[in-house]
């Protein structure tokens, strides 16, 4: 189950006074890409539902630090 829009998501981008819309650009990380990739584009359709949509990158990893995905993203400041 992917939870992206958290409430620490939300309180961080928040604090620089932005919200999911000012993302710009998006980077994943997968340690089973063909079994996560489903889950992420599903879950991407529902926070970014309409244009403009950010940029988005998906990478391919043996390893992560205690997790199999992970999420990086850049937002602009309003």
């Amino acid at each position: 189950m992917l939870s992206f829009p958290s409430s620490d998501t939300t309180d961080r981008l928040s604090s620089f006074m932005c919200t999911f819309d000012d993302i710009v650009d998006v980077t994943t990380f997968h340690t089973d890409p063909e079994q996560q990739l489903n889950d992420v584009m599903a879950v991407k359709q529902e926070i970014f539902a309409l244009p403009p949509y950010p940029n988005w990158t998906a990478v391919g990893v043996t390893w992560l630090a205690g997790f199999d995905f992970e999420i990086k993203v850049i937002a602009r400041i309003p």
